[in-house]
């Protein structure tokens, strides 16, 4: 279709100009209406959580030479998937595969919390001591890897359309930075909102250095799948102001606030009770005798 061999010619200049464009946008409410003070320095976070962005878009360029929309159009020639293989039509095929596609990133979201090993790539990204837009851009490179993976059997799996993937990586890397914001929306338009998309204030839950409030609200873009699979928490116990963001026993701004340290974060101490399967906070039913 012209329209999907446009967007593939335009793709990296429609992504990149959507991500600076909701960046700035975020960023600038930030300033305007912030939800919590921040306990670090913006400086020396952002250079470290953006300098993990420019590692990871090097390392993904250099790994996956066949971007994600790359394997979109050859699933559509060699007849991969689902929708390459039954006559569904495009303007039902596209919303069908976002849909999908943002199923398979909670279904994702869940395992790296649920599996011991996973998780210790996946606490770079809790770790972070504050919440704002470029905690929503801070992953270890070897998660980013396997979200590629994960990403790109997906797209063969289910045939997704060119179209589907541009505008499910656009969205998924829109919302992640709404979603992250410290930006304070209306009560009532929030209350409304998160019955169809990811607010801050619901994933900010998901930010808390207790244990049960970190297994909740996997979501980054559709609301439906934690209301659905009963993880949805609607607010924390300490209110909005009065929870702590990060994890419990990661607390040096060396470790978790730099470089070096966010990159060496998987490979220390023990993998403790964050993950789904090894929980202890206090309102856990008592082990059986």
């Amino acid at each position: 279709m012209a329209l999907e061999t446009w967007v593939m010619a335009h793709e990296p200049l429609l992504r990149v100009g959507f991500f600076v464009g909701v960046f700035m946008l975020v960023a600038l409410w930030e300033l305007v209406s912030p939800r919590r003070a921040l306990s670090l320095q913006r400086r020396q976070r952002w250079s470290a959580n953006l300098g993990m962005v420019l590692l990871n878009t090097v390392l993904v360029r250099v790994l996956f030479p066949t971007v994600a929309v790359g394997m979109a159009a050859l699933g559509a020639e060699r007849g991969w998937g689902l929708l390459n293989n039954f006559a569904v039509p495009f303007w039902l095929a596209v919303p069908l595969a976002v849909v999908a596609m943002d199923f398979v990133i909670w279904l994702q979201h869940v395992m790296v919390h649920a599996v011991p090993a996973l998780w210790r790539l996946h606490r770079v990204h809790h770790a972070d001591l504050d919440y704002d837009l470029t905690t929503g851009t801070r992953f270890h490179p070897l998660e980013i890897v396997l979200s590629m993976g994960i990403k790109f059997a997906s797209i063969a799996l289910l045939g997704a359309p060119v179209l589907a993937v541009v505008v499910f990586e656009v969205l998924l890397s829109a919302c992640a930075m709404f979603n992250h914001g410290n930006i304070r929306l209306p009560e009532r338009v929030d209350r409304v909102l998160r019955w169809f998309m990811v607010t801050p204030d619901m994933h900010r839950v998901h930010h808390s250095v207790e244990d049960d409030e970190t297994n909740s609200n996997f979501g980054f873009n559709l609301a439906w799948w934690d209301r659905l699979f009963g993880t949805y928490r609607e607010r924390p116990r300490a209110g909005q102001q009065g929870m702590r963001i990060g994890i419990r026993d990661h607390r040096d701004p060396h470790e978790v606030a730099r470089l070096p340290g966010m990159l060496a974060l998987p490979f220390r101490s023990a993998v403790d009770g964050y993950t789904i399967n090894r929980r202890r906070w206090s309102d856990a039913p008592d082990p059986a005798p």
